[in-house]
């Protein structure tokens, strides 16, 4: 319980305290979109460090070669399964290059914290609205495409089973529709952090996440490249049953 008395009150504090920054990148972000993500990148992601460490969460990250392939520059969509919300911070802290999140548009209504998701280049989307959603994979399409990354959780929500739940395959078209590549990140023992707790209380935990080779679905024929999209779920659950 005091580890997650602690991680609130930082929380709350830096997220107060740090809007007048957020103020500025918005101003930035006018002139130099690039440059604001970058710097909003750079203080969102230490401040998840922070999280991770009063939190006493160690990582144990698998296949960092396959991210040294894709360079820095270049944008990437990670589709991974979805456990907690610590898949995103603990994501955040991994990945060497400015990243959003595809989120959901309930995070809208989050007062100050939704504004540092905006930020990063995080998109909200309306699953339950067809032409906003697709309004919103266009704008993850340029987003990429200017060298953002982001990250995808087709789920569309978090599950706490062994068993991966459907996915929605509506946004891996943002990767073929800006050149970029698509990586795999399988995460095991993120909701042990939290979630899983009863009653609530943040534990010491050492979880593990693992990154697949970059696939890129625009240099993949028509049929290659939806054979790839229907395995993808397969292809986490393979990865997820060697972290056991």
């Amino acid at each position: 319980m005091i580890r997650l008395i602690f991680a609130a009150i930082y929380a709350f504090l830096s997220v107060v305290l740090l809007y007048p920054y957020h103020i500025y990148l918005r101003i930035l972000a006018k002139k130099d979109q690039k440059k604001s993500w970058n710097k909003s990148w750079k203080l969102v992601r230490s401040f998840f460090k922070g999280v991770l460490n009063i939190a006493g969460t160690k990582v144990d990250v698998r296949g960092a070669e396959n991210l040294e392939k894709i360079p820095k520059d270049q944008g990437v969509l990670f589709i991974g399964n979805h456990r907690s919300f610590f898949d995103i911070i603990i994501l955040q802290t991994i990945i060497d290059r400015p990243m959003g999140f595809i989120a959901k548009s309930d995070l809208k209504k989050v007062p100050l914290f939704s504004s540092w998701v905006v930020d990063i280049g995080s998109i909200f989307m309306d699953r339950k609205n067809v032409r906003a959603g697709l309004e919103s994979i266009n704008i993850g399409t340029e987003h990429i495409g200017k060298g953002l990354s982001l990250g995808l959780y087709p789920e569309g929500t978090r599950s706490h089973t062994k068993e991966l739940l459907p996915f929605k395959k509506g946004g891996y078209r943002m990767a073929k529709n800006s050149e970029s590549p698509i990586v795999l990140v399988a995460a095991t023992g993120t909701d042990d952090i939290f979630e899983n707790n009863k009653p609530a209380a943040l534990r010491k935990k050492t979880v593990i996440f693992e990154f697949s080779e970059p696939t890129y679905p625009h240099k993949l024929d028509k049929k290659d490249c939806n054979d790839f999209y229907d395995e993808i779920p397969a292809k986490l659950q393979a990865m997820l049953d060697t972290h056991e």
